[in-house]
């Protein structure tokens, strides 16, 4: 079988004899590939002119829905990638993180939306005041790159691998090229095929080349993206590609690293957080057989424990039964492939010269199911590094498979120092009950790691575990590990987003952004904006209301209701010393006072009020105070309808600004209302 690249829109072959590609577990030649002949400048220029203008004309939601409607297909499908996951080495285990936790990423991207406005465009942050007059400010805004993301990816998660970064490129509005490892691509390309039939994304939104990229970097440009997952060594090799560096193009590195897990003094054999140190160890080196990026390379114990350790985690391992995996019990399958096991051993080989093999044999053990020489069967290797700030091989040296090594630990001090002397990682993990151990490692050790997992009896249950990256939080560290961040929820967006800073007049940058500006101009109508359907309603339309004079008695009757009877309110015999010259008015009073002002009784198209948001009492108000409301449509947010049967409505935030006599602002916030649409349909 050949496998083909998909490009400019349609399956193609490379030319001339492609590279062959195994069955990790029988050894059997699955396919061939090749990517010769292919152009890649060609391909990005597609991406850029087919792909991209079509994907940035869509709004944050449009894309989120796309996103949900892809994920929804590939979930129903399943089972046909399970099979041909199989032949990877992995496990149904390895193979349910690969397959449904690369879709669970395009379902979490997809209810990302609703973080993001209705919009091509993202505003970002606050509004800059620049000049004394407010006449002159800054806003942020952030809009999709014109370019195309270049995803390299390893071999070990041929699926989890490409759509944990589409998803996030899809969401921002830009169009990606993927290119997965060789040796796993036949499961990537499966994917892609079912991806591209089902029609939901824009054409020239994602192409695929299963051979050979080199020489791909010579075509990007400023406003492209390259992603790199794989070795540190060839990661900085790309980094320091001469275009890379002319052109300014982001690189987002995310290199394998050596990884520490930590058990605290406080725990001691027996105890439950012991036992979960002893079960996510033994897990972390056997699943994918140890072929993760997160996966635990350094054990970090306490030196009067590093023979319980040892005892305990070899017993652990001895179960772990190695062979096909779909042989009822396996529960471990083989490396990627004959090239992977051959590297792993010679990393053996090297570690083993400066610290002790305490479990495992290179040669000697025995595989289930299969012929353990022509599948890429590595059993798991356990070290014990008896000097480590001596014997640094450990923290230098990665061998990428089911391999890990003991060190001792005297003081809390001495555990952050090993696990610094990684230069650098993903992820680090510390096992204790010791809520105050925790805190001095974390503050320690943060600086050198992109992920901290804290463990104990209480989350165990519920965690994801050390080697697992959520999509919510940044993935990636410093140093070794490549320096970069990817997913990370809405941080991992803006990755590929340009922010720029819009400066003007109030008005212009309320134009520009579909969000009102404080000082921009403001429009009134003869019809309540109350009475507005959500579609009627315009950017920096206001309601000037009539005015209330403040009481003593509406302070006091207020007080009463709400049973609010701080010092300020209630007793002029506490001020001195204070802010205030007199009996002050609740600020909640006001804010309900100006919602008397406000509001138009009548039933009408505002079905709720949904929220407050950013409410601020910047000046006291007495009694004789005398206030109205400037009440201001700020800005729109659509919703999408859940059924047919539900209501077509949108979030509508309403600037609601408070002054007194002298026209200065005393309070200010923003509303939320649910204002049904005029057209029911949409």
């Amino acid at each position: 079988m050949e496998l083909k690249n998909y490009v400019l829109g349609k399956w193609t072959a490379g030319e001339g004899e492609g590279q062959a590609l195994y069955n990790a577990i029988t050894g059997a030649k699955i396919a061939e590939t090749s990517s010769k002949g292919l152009d890649f400048g060609e391909m990005m220029d597609y991406a850029r002119e087919v792909g991209a203008p079509t994907l940035r004309k869509m709004t944050f939601h449009e894309r989120g829905r796309m996103l949900k409607a892809l994920a929804l297909h590939l979930i129903s499908i399943k089972d046909k990638f399970y099979a041909l996951s199989a032949q990877t080495g992995a496990t149904k285990l390895d193979s349910w993180i690969d397959i449904e936790g690369g879709i669970g990423n395009l379902f979490t991207y997809a209810s990302l939306r609703k973080q993001f406005p209705d919009e091509t465009f993202y505003v970002d942050g606050e509004t800059a005041p620049l000049s004394k007059g407010g006449s002159f400010i800054g806003q942020h805004i952030c809009v999709p790159k014109q370019g195309v993301a270049i995803h390299i990816n390893a071999f070990n998660f041929p699926i989890w691998g490409m759509l944990e970064k589409i998803s996030v490129n899809l969401l921002a509005g830009v169009p990606a090229i993927v290119k997965p490892a060789t040796v796993t691509c036949y499961l990537t390309e499966l994917m892609v095929k079912e991806i591209i039939d089902t029609g939901i994304l824009p054409e020239g939104s994602l192409q695929l080349i299963c051979g050979s990229a080199r020489g791909i970097l010579d075509k990007v440009t400023s406003q492209d993206v390259v992603t790199f997952t794989g070795s540190a060594s060839t990661g900085r090799m790309l980094k320091a590609h001469e275009n890379i560096v002319n052109e300014s193009v982001p690189f987002n590195m995310e290199a394998d690293s050596l990884n520490c897990c930590v058990l605290g003094d406080d725990v001691n054999p027996g105890d439950i957080e012991f036992d979960i140190f002893i079960k996510e160890v033994q897990k972390e080196m056997t699943v994918k057989a140890g072929q993760k990026c997160t996966a635990i390379r350094r054990i970090i114990v306490p030196a009067n424990k590093v023979e319980d350790v040892q005892i305990a985690l070899g017993k652990r391992l001895a179960k772990t039964t190695l062979g096909d995996p779909s042989v009822e019990g396996v529960r471990m399958g083989s490396l990627a492939g004959l090239e992977q096991r051959e590297e792993v051993k010679e990393k053996v080989l090297e570690l083993s010269k400066s610290q002790e093999i305490v479990y495992g044999d290179l040669n000697h053990f025995d595989v289930v199911g299969a012929d353990k020489e022509k599948g890429a069967f590595l059993a798991p290797i356990l070290f014990l590094n008896d000097d480590p700030f001596t014997k640094t091989d450990c923290h230098n040296i990665e061998a990428f498979g089911p391999v890990s090594t003991i060190m001792p630990y005297k003081n809390i001090e001495e555990a952050i120092e090993l696990a610094k002397m990684g230069k650098g990682s993903l992820v680090c993990s510390i096992i204790t009950a010791d809520d105050s151990i925790a805190k001095e490692f974390v503050m320690g050790a943060a600086a050198n790691h992109g992920r901290i997992l804290i463990l104990n009896a209480d989350c165990a249950k519920e965690s994801t575990g050390h080697g697992s990256p959520m999509p919510m939080l940044t993935h990636g560290g410093p140093g070794r590990a490549g320096g970069g961040e990817e997913m990370g929820g809405k941080r991992g967006v803006m990755h590929y987003l340009q922010r720029t800073a819009v400066q003007g007049h109030p008005t212009s940058i309320t134009k520009v952004t579909n969000v009102f500006q404080y000082g921009a101009a403001q429009t009134e109508n003869d019809v309540h904006v109350f009475r507005k359907h959500f579609e009627e309603l315009e950017i920096g339309e206001t309601v000037f209301t009539q005015k209330r004079t403040i009481t003593e008695g509406d302070i006091v009757n207020f007080a009463n209701v709400s049973w609010d009877h701080f010092y300020a309110h209630t007793d002029v015999t506490s001020l001195d010393g204070t802010i205030f010259e007199e009996r002050v008015a609740h600020g909640y009073f006001i804010l309900s006072a100006a919602a008397g002002l406000f509001v138009d009784a009548k039933k009408g198209p505002v079905l709720l009020n949904y929220g407050l948001e950013e409410c601020r009492f910047v000046k006291p108000v007495y009694a004789g105070a005398t206030i109205g409301v400037r009440f201001t449509v700020k800005e729109k947010v659509d919703q999408e309808k859940r059924s047919e049967e539900d209501i077509a409505k949108g979030i509508v935030k309403f600037l609601v600004d408070v002054y007194d006599e002298t026209g200065e602002t005393v309070a200010i916030a923003t509303i939320l209302t649910m204002v049904k649409k005029l057209d029911q349909s949409k």
